[in-house]
């Protein structure tokens, strides 16, 4: 294999995953705060993942198990796993995911779908099953392990081997244990199933996708092939139907009652309290936090939160404090707020991005007044304190007392890995991500009387006096999801385009997250209105700044809402954009999921004008510029449906046009290093042709 310094950099940065190889992530503090465990790969290009430990006194690291050791094969997956990974963005290998019981004794894990566990005293590993698991986890005192199989929650002894069953249900519609589609593609839900802080019981999702569309998936490059068909809840269609009991391990079953939610958003059960549940409306007006009677299954409402347009879901709530607070996340004039015991305990204008832990106190992200940058926060009593002191992106983990820091800056590449004790960084853990040798030619910008946060990638080493710049719009644009986001990483793809010869220009519009709610919710209704006329609007203040930029030579590229946004651009503003890549969009707005898109659009049946309005099939006709379009065939969130329908739509217009299939590609972008490098290059050589005429240049030097 050739080294990775020989590599030009597109197949370094996929080699690489996009340079994340190698950095620690996932960790669990240890009761006593000694050690903390943590899944790494040994380097910045080894995509298998294995266990770690740190000692926090001394600063040791230990393999606690090897990946590449138990498994020194291929891996061979549960069709369950690879949806989970599929839901996740996991591209990694190896151990991807672990569990750990209350006082750290014992890790459960799957690889290749066999079922593991590792005494953390001993350091015995031990097959427990041998195939198809999914999401192990210890009970709480680490005498048995919880799996799905085949659709149904079970329970292994670890003592006498014993495994069976939770409930049995007949039925290839019903699944017990696992979060269906919906939780895991758009509420950030990946767990069905908890287990009781006694370990006597666990409180399980039942999933019923009777009634939900099926829709194909097959793989026209292989005819051989069976073709794939899966439940999904396109808009206005019948959602999976979700229900919890209780189960307990001597056979016991208690019904939780179900009120008149639609989403289950959250769940949360500790010795605090009472089991928890978030719960969301059909049409997500309204979220109730709901504390269960184990005994009964009764509910009751403990707080509702409701909203004109849509009630956020914050991450890491509902949640009881070790001494029985509840703690909740609620949007209060503009901000997005932590409440302990109906207390706002955050100030005005910081933005609470997620919880992370809660137990004596809480550990949070959030956005100050810059919202290019996170932080990491922890509760003293009723006061606040930051934990991060540099200027970057900051991911937390651990909890208050004992706190991982994974911090990204501008200033360099890769996360530097700290443990933080009070005031203190008291240790830190290697992280051996490839540095890609780059350093973004980069200018920050706040744009428009809307304060439109962006960055400018120039070429490296530009001097103003080598003329005007095609530009290249590189948004995602749409809510949820910023781009503008103070970590070199976040750069690296736009220096390279901008390399190619271009100005490339990053904005994040309304709907995207830290800077309130009344800002993320001005896309209500009008999605295609709002975040084009953003980008527009960035794109003109930018021009207005730096003379450089040449706006007759203009185009955007995107992938999933980016590629609708690319799309959308040349299709209504070809006064503006000359040429756009659309990757994966959404075209018509009906054919996407139920949560997603109802939040920002209702319900088809009732908006019949909105969807048409912000649909690219319905502009079909108006299409007077360049339109690439690039769609991976086995996608199962945006299907590749949107993209056909979008290109016969443009053909019965007679309107011309381009459209790449990627076989066997998902939503992901392909992972493999010569696909990944030569479907950015055609990107790029198609818009050099259509702006200017001639070839891309040679990556020589890149």
């Amino acid at each position: 294999m050739t080294s990775l310094e020989d590599l030009p950099f597109l197949r370094r940065q996929a080699r690489t995953q996009r340079f994340t190889l190698g950095a620690p992530k996932e960790f669990k503090v240890a009761p006593d705060g000694s050690r903390i465990l943590f899944l790494r790969s040994e380097s910045g290009t080894d995509p298998r993942h294995s266990l770690w430990s740190f000692d926090v006194v001394s600063g040791e690291e230990t393999k606690l198990v090897d990946a590449a050791e138990l498994l020194p094969g291929e891996e061979d997956l549960p069709p369950e796993e690879r949806a989970r990974r599929e839901r996740s963005r996991e591209t990694g290998g190896g151990v991807v995911g672990y569990a750990v019981d209350d006082a750290f004794t014992v890790a459960a894990f799957s690889l290749s779908g066999k079922l593991h566990t590792l005494d953390l005293a001993t350091g015995a590993v031990s097959v427990l099953v041998d195939g198809s698991v999914v999401d192990p986890r210890p009970s709480p005192d680490g005498a048995k392990v919880a799996y799905v199989r085949d659709r149904r929650l079970r329970v292994i002894d670890r003592a006498t081997g014993e495994d069976s069953v939770v409930v049995e249900e007949d039925g290839e519609d019903v699944t017990w244990g696992l979060a269906e589609f919906i939780a895991a593609e758009e509420m950030d839900r990946t767990r069905g199933y908890w287990w009781s802080p006694d370990g006597r019981s666990l409180l399980a999702e039942r999933s019923d996708k009777a009634g939900v569309p099926r829709w194909t998936i097959a793989d026209p490059a292989n005819p051989q092939s069976p073709a794939n068909v899966v439940a999904y809840p396109a808009a206005g269609s019948k959602n999976v139907d979700v229900t919890l009991a209780i189960i307990g391990l001597d056979g016991t079953r208690v019904e939780v009652a179900k009120t008149d939610w639609e989403y289950l958003a959250a769940v949360h059960w500790s010795a605090a309290g009472k089991p928890l549940l978030s719960v969301q409306s059909r049409d997500q007006r309204k979220l109730e936090i709901q504390a269960v009677d184990p005994a009964t299954g009764a509910v009751e409402v403990l707080h509702t939160e409701t909203d004109e347009r849509w009630v956020e879901i914050a991450a890491g709530v509902p949640a009881w404090t070790a001494d029985g607070r509840l703690v909740r996340e609620s949007a209060a004039d503009g901000d997005h707020r932590l409440v302990v015991d109906g207390v706002s305990i955050t100030p005005p204008g910081l933005q609470v991005r997620s919880i992370l832990h809660v137990g004596d106190e809480v550990l949070f992200s959030a956005s100050e007044a810059d919202p290019t940058q996170i932080h990491v926060f922890r509760t003293e009593g009723g006061e606040l304190r930051r934990l991060s002191t540099e200027d970057g992106v900051h991911v937390g983990s651990g909890n208050a007392a004992l706190t991982v820091l994974s911090s990204w800056s501008l200033d360099r590449s890769g996360p530097v890995v700290t443990v933080v004790s009070g005031e203190k960084t008291v240790a830190r853990i290697g992280s051996y991500t490839v540095d890609p040798d780059v350093v973004p030619n980069l200018t920050w910008l706040t744009l428009g009387e809307r304060g439109l946060r962006a960055a400018l990638v120039l070429p490296t080493g530009y001097e103003e006096s080598e003329g005007k710049l095609p530009v290249l719009l590189d948004p995602y644009g749409g809510p949820h999801a910023q781009r503008v986001l103070q970590t070199r990483n976040a750069f690296l793809t736009p220096q390279w385009l901008a390399d190619q010869g271009f100005a490339v220009l990053v904005a994040d519009g309304r709907g995207t997250p830290g800077r309130g709610s009344a800002w993320e919710k001005e896309i209500a209704g009008k999605l295609a209105d709002v975040t084009l006329a953003d980008q527009v609007d960035a794109l003109h203040a930018a021009a207005a700044l730096r003379p450089e930029l040449d706006l007759e030579r203009v185009a955007i590229r995107g992938w999933s809402y980016g590629g609708y946004l690319s799309a959308l651009a040349v299709l209504r503003r070809p006064d503006v954009f000359h040429a756009g890549i659309a990757g994966a969009p959404v075209t018509d707005w009906s054919l996407y999921d139920t949560h997603y898109t109802e939040r920002y659009l209702g319900l088809p049946q009732e908006e019949t004008a909105s969807y048409e309005h912000n649909s690219l099939i319905a502009g079909a006709g108006d299409l007077s510029r360049s339109l690439l379009i690039v769609h991976g065939l086995a996608d199962d969130n945006v299907f590749v449906a949107h993209s056909l329908r979008l290109s016969s739509a443009l053909l019965a217009k007679g309107r011309a046009h381009v459209f790449l299939p990627l076989a066997g590609a998902t939503h992901m972008t392909p992972q493999a290093e010569e696909v990944a490098e030569n479907l950015m290059r055609t990107q790029v050589d198609w818009i050099v042709r259509e702006l200017t005429g001639d070839a891309v240049k040679s990556e020589e030097n890149a």
